[in-house]
Parts: C-alpha cells; sequence; structure tokens
C-alpha cells in the first residue's frame, strides 16, 4: 500500500473543514430567515363585493381595471403563527395568457396562525381581459418572524389595504 500525498491530504482535510464549518453556520441562521411553505387551497376568483372601495360601484363601467377577490383557505401546519405571508399564483385568461405578466406574487395576507384560515385579496385585473380566469400554481410563504415594517393602529390606510369584505 502506498502512502497518500500529502496534498491531497490537505485537500480533503480542507473539504471535510469547510463541510462541517458550513453545517455549523446554517445552524446558526435565526429562525427568522427560513421561509415556511403553507397549504393553499379552495382557491377561487371572483368580482369584488358591490359595497367594496375597490369595485367602482359608482361608475358605468371600470376605469382601467377590475376589481377581483382572489379567496381561499391556507393551512398552517405548525404550532406559531406565520408572519409577513405572501401568496404566489398563475393568473390566465380565457386564451390562456397572463392576466398579470411578469407577476407571481399576487399580495400579501399577513399573519397566519396554527390551523387552516381563510383569506382574501383583491386583484387589479386589466379592463377588457377576457374571463372566465383559471388561477394555477398557488403556494403561500411566509417567515416566523417579522421581515417588513408593520403599520401602527393609528396609521391611515388606503382603500385597497382595508380588509376585503365577504361577497
Amino acid at each position: 500500500m502506498q502512502p497518500v500525498p500529502a496534498n491531497t491530504l490537505k485537500i480533503v482535510l480542507g473539504l471535510l473543514l469547510g463541510l462541517a464549518l458550513g453545517l455549523v453556520l446554517w445552524q446558526l441562521l435565526p429562525a427568522s430567515a427560513m421561509a415556511a411553505e403553507l397549504e393553499v387551497g379552495q382557491v377561487r376568483l371572483e368580482p369584488c363585493p358591490v359595497a367594496d372601495p375597490g369595485s367602482q360601484s359608482g361608475l358605468k363601467r371600470p376605469v382601467g381595471a377590475s376589481c377581483y377577490a382572489l379567496r381561499g383557505e391556507v393551512l398552517n401546519p405548525g404550532r406559531q403563527s406565520v408572519v409577513d405571508t405572501d401568496v404566489f399564483a398563475l393568473i390566465l385568461d380565457a386564451s390562456g395568457e397572463p392576466v398579470l405578466p411578469n407577476r407571481t406574487r399576487v399580495g400579501s395576507i399577513g399573519d397566519v396562525p396554527p390551523g387552516r384560515s381563510e383569506f382574501a385579496l383583491r386583484l387589479a385585473v386589466p379592463a377588457g381581459t377576457p374571463g372566465p380566469f383559471q388561477v394555477r400554481k398557488v403556494r403561500a410563504r411566509g417567515f416566523s418572524s417579522p421581515v417588513r415594517m408593520r403599520a401602527g393602529p393609528d396609521v391611515e390606510k388606503l382603500p385597497l389595504e382595508e380588509a376585503l369584505g365577504q361577497a
């Protein structure tokens, strides 16, 4: 049996040391740096309720965009709330073209407590987009601690930032 060259031993030891250091650093990452994937189901896209500020009910026809509500359920299987949760989806029109080109993040649903929760997001669909719409590849992703600044209770919200009412 021939002795192993010193250069080979140095390379192997360097790789093992690098791998060990990488594993230690990965374990030390804060939990907030890791995102949680949540299960999304029962998704539907429907026009906003007439009383909703985004529906433009005072106009005979929408100006620039029509308001739609993306509704569904999200499941948080963990024991802690998932915060700053974003929803991603591909929305297609009647011809199979994307309704929101170059955009898969459709909005934020904020905090999701453990268990099943309902959500609703407003979407501005360009006026004249042919329906019916198809919603595909829906997923939600959040974090174990806040990653965005949070608005205080006295901060005035825009109409489209307010909660979406039931249909």
